[in-house]
């Protein structure tokens, strides 16, 4: 087959490598710092169906949650820390349960599963009066740091290898664009036949330096992380504002509410997003905008300590698709990034995809993989000229 370097250690990153190195490849996955250190350490884990409408992505996850149940089998539910939790969506007004539930309906057509439900039979100490709530048995949640490393680890088991704490600082190709030199910080170099772009929020400034440039860009987010209080939120429960915020292009902030537990007993609060650059910088805005929501959704919470506060970067495309495939501009250079908040749920089919294009003519996806049509995804689709 030749050899692949994998550009990004994070869960996307971790799954590509495993994938590639099933079909045969002899893998390198390079990353500037560790495994999972960028954004798959800042993300609550969540493998949803339940905020895509009927369309492309929601395909890719039907898939990707298939995939996600085959790793933990093979791989084992604890050392991902897979749960089937469930996700609950919920609406304090009859106009926005009218919308979800339309919204709802159209997910049910291509085979998600959605449920009006009294939201208080499923979270019994959720705020009463709430217009709707609707039940996602499909929602899952992993532990995104520990899962990279698990399905890393697998990887390695079939020859991968990785090289952290060095950024790519430049790549060459040969004349007869066959072969990829890529030289790292640490002033070594290696080589490869092919090159995935799987660096996340940095997968635009990643793929203008190997010559295929995409439009991918940070945006950040805020978690509140509480003090352990035990089993009080049982499903992943968010606002039905949530997915607007999502699909939304605003640069400014927008926060809606997401609330979960974790096994530990913390429970997680989110969700902000704004687009500020790579600036890591704490807000106290968005803090207090988080806490109250949550407070709103689960009074319960009015009395628990917040312990810590952390954010990164979602990689964040303009049409909200991520950009998965070969670079029609670049022999061998195949992206994975611009998954912006779903990168966890959708690793392990993106996984699937690049290792299918790998081996693929330049330039010529394969048209379905695991029956999901790969056209909505293709870096072609933005149609930008190589720099010069």
């Amino acid at each position: 087959m030749g050899r692949v370097v994998v550009i990004g250690a994070g869960i996307v990153g971790a799954c590509c490598a495993l994938y590639a190195a099933r079909a045969g490849w002899e893998v390198v996955v390079v990353d500037r710092e560790g495994v999972a250190a960028g954004t798959s350490s800042h993300g609550e884990g969540n493998l949803l169906v339940s905020d895509k409408g009927a369309g492309p992505e929601l395909d890719l996850m039907l898939s990707s949650r298939r995939h996600w149940l085959a790793l933990g089998d093979e791989l084992g539910r604890e050392g991902l820390e897979l749960d089937e939790k469930g996700g609950l969506v919920v609406a304090a007004s009859e106009a926005a349960a009218d919308v979800w539930r339309a919204f709802a309906t159209g997910q049910r057509e291509v085979g998600v599963l959605a449920e009006e439900v009294d939201p208080v039979d499923l979270e019994p100490r959720i705020v009463d009066g709430l217009a709707v709530g609707v039940h996602y048995p499909q929602d899952l949640q992993v532990q995104p740091v520990l899962a990279s490393q698990t399905i890393l680890e697998a990887a390695t088991r079939l020859g991968a290898v990785l090289r952290s704490g060095s950024p790519v600082v430049a790549a060459q190709r040969t004349a007869s664009s066959s072969t990829w030199r890529l030289r790292l910080g640490d002033g070594t170099a290696v080589e490869a036949d092919r090159v995935v772009n799987a660096a996340g929020p940095w997968g635009g400034e990643v793929s203008a330096l190997l010559g295929g440039p995409v439009p991918v860009l940070p945006r950040r987010g805020f978690v509140l992380v509480t003090e352990p209080v035990g089993p009080i939120v049982r499903h992943k429960v968010y606002s039905a504002d949530y997915v607007d915020n999502v699909g939304s292009s605003d640069a400014g902030l927008q926060t809606s509410c997401v609330v979960e537990g974790t096994r530990g007993g913390t429970i997680l609060i989110g969700a902000s997003r704004e687009r500020v650059g790579y600036d890591r910088s704490m807000d106290p805005d968005v803090v207090r905008r988080l806490a109250a929501q949550a407070v709103a959704l689960f009074p319960v919470l009015a009395d628990v300590r917040i312990l810590r506060t952390y954010r990164g970067f979602r990689p964040y495309c303009p049409d909200h698709l991520p950009v998965i495939g070969p670079d029609p501009r670049c022999p061998g250079l195949v992206h994975a990034c611009g998954h912006e908040g779903a990168g966890v749920g959708l690793a392990p089919a993106t996984g699937a995809f690049v290792a299918a294009m790998l081996s693929a003519d330049h330039g010529r996806a394969p048209v379905e993989v695991d029956g999901v049509a790969t056209a909505p995804f293709a870096p072609g689709r933005f149609g930008e000229a190589v720099p010069a």
